[in-house]
């Protein structure tokens, strides 16, 4: 067991913040004698399978997660780029179920400018 693991780690997937190569991620990790990583791309998930499956076949710990923008409420559309980072990473498949809903929920009733959620979304999870 690795004493370090990378738990805040952004892919080529999180657009604009994110160049790294999914591959070379992993690579880097074992590498580093690390035996697990996390994927925490910005307001998505688009990367995840692919993470999972490559982390799988090289013996790296997967850990699936998303960086996601938490405001106040959803219900405030100011147009204001007011929000903070949440880092989420998924403990299981229940775990993994939520995220995918979270983020969806982000994108399609918490967009403005960015995929958003809220604390009334988060408590609403299994």
């Amino acid at each position: 067991m690795a004493d370090f693991t990378h738990l805040h780690v952004h892919s080529e997937y999180s657009l604009l913040d994110g160049q790294s190569r999914i591959k070379r991620l992993i690579e880097a990790t074992k590498a580093g004698g690390m035996d697990a990583l996390a994927l925490t791309d910005h307001g998505g998930m688009y990367g995840s399978i692919e993470f999972y499956k490559a982390c799988k076949a090289a013996g790296v710990k997967p850990i699936l997660g998303v960086e996601g923008y938490l405001v106040p409420s959803l219900e405030e559309k100011t147009g204001r780029y007011e929000y903070n980072h949440l880092l989420l990473l998924a403990k299981d498949q229940v775990g993994y179920h939520n995220l995918l809903r979270l983020t969806t929920l982000a994108h399609t009733k918490g967009y403005q400018a960015r995929p958003r959620i809220d604390k009334k979304m988060l408590a609403e999870q299994k």
